[in-house]
């Protein structure tokens, strides 16, 4: 029988402390240890769950409520996020900015066409990208694109599609890719037209309302559900707010193909984390409140950073069962891909076993899943 909305539901298996938790997770290692397969992190998922465009409006997203200490579930909205926060809790949100990253163009030898996703610019002019193409350039080989307003000389061949190029353009290549580039838009979700107004909707929708720090290749998706009203009430009931940066790219998202997850390795992102930042944390975490980690990838951040202090690097830390987390006490976070990096991460906050029944309950209360779908408050 489907589940009422906002109805507190008690999952089948037996309830959980908090100690037993730590148990379990020690057994779950003892059983699986470094032989943990991909496979246990499966799931059923009806395409149509897919969401496919935002909703109409941020804040109509809905939210499942998961309770790990009692193994409870609510169903609720995002605008009631504010009943289960409290002061002086701090919400650290990503403020990365995602570029209109994927660009078209063409060989100037050959005229074969090219397609690229501008991952990361690891020099002035140099980025690491994904090339998709009929034959691969040649070290040296020249790339017309966007229109002829930037040109790309191939430096390095890379692996899993990857390639190193030098892009030049007269204008400032972010102005260029305004004018030219396309929202990176991951590859479950498939239009059947692709009208420059649905560009346009994308660009907007497909950011978060505080994105201010230009570099990602991906959105941090759990922040797309806020907006500036929602953000401003939370700030007058005393939950504090820092801002750190983690551009998202393949780090996040490059799916796991190995059959066992310790043979996956993760890509590295960049991150930085502010002074203010540090403080707000700190000064929350010293007066007794709770650090609510928007996203997966502000998780990464605050986990990489320990102690938390003013940082600047890259990681590449892959969170998978067993795992204590030392600065995270609560994430929101959308649904997830199967066998996904980012759903070990959410199993090892939740618990392999309770992670998996949620999203079962989850398909058979038909939420919208992945990029554009709905979202998942973890307390």
């Amino acid at each position: 029988m489907p589940l009422l909305e906002n109805q507190s539901v008690r999952r089948r298996t037996k309830a959980e402390s908090f100690p037993f938790i730590s148990a379990l997770r020690f057994v779950f290692y003892l059983t699986f240890g470094k032989a943990m397969k991909t496979d246990l992190f499966n799931y059923a998922l009806p395409p149509e769950l897919i969401a496919q465009h935002p909703p109409k409006k941020r804040e109509l997203a809905r939210m499942m409520v998961l309770h790990r200490a009692s193994s409870t579930i609510e169903h609720r909205t995002i605008t009631d996020i504010a009943e289960y926060l409290r002061a002086p809790d701090v919400l650290v949100l990503n403020n990365t900015k995602v570029i209109p990253a994927r660009v078209f163009g063409h060989k100037a030898a050959s005229g074969g066409k090219v397609e690229l996703l501008l991952l990361d610019e690891s020099a002035p002019g140099e980025w690491k990208v994904l090339m998709k193409t009929s034959r691969r350039p040649k070290t040296g080989d020249e790339l017309i694109l966007c229109s002829g307003k930037a040109t790309a000389t191939m430096l390095q061949d890379g692996e899993q599609g990857e390639a190193f190029l030098r892009i030049s353009s007269d204008r400032p290549l972010m102005e260029v890719l305004d004018e030219e580039g396309v929202p990176p838009l991951p590859p479950y979700i498939t239009r059947k037209e692709q009208t420059r107004g649905q560009i346009e909707i994308d660009k907007q929708r497909y950011q978060t309302v505080y994105a201010s720090e230009p570099g990602a290749a991906a959105a941090p998706t759990a922040g797309l559900h806020f907006t500036p009203e929602l953000l401003a009430r939370l700030a007058a009931n005393g939950i504090h707010k820092a801002e750190l940066t983690l551009h998202v790219g393949l780090g996040t998202f490059r799916p796991v193909s190995a059959d066992i997850i310790t043979d996956h390795e993760m890509h590295h992102e960049r991150y930085a984390v502010s002074s203010g930042a540090a403080e707000t944390i700190n000064t929350a975490r010293q007066a007794g409140g709770r650090i609510i980690a928007v996203g997966s990838t502000s998780v990464r951040t605050l986990e990489s950073v320990n102690p938390i202090r003013e940082a600047d690097g890259s990681t590449n830390i892959f969170i998978y069962p067993p795992y204590e987390f030392r600065n995270v006490d609560a994430i929101l976070t959308n649904f997830h891909l199967p066998k996904s990096t980012l759903l070990m991460m959410m199993s090892a906050f939740a618990g392999h076993e309770q992670m998996l029944e949620t999203y079962r309950i989850a398909v058979a209360e038909r939420y919208r899943f992945f990029s554009y779908g709905d979202c998942m408050l973890i307390l």
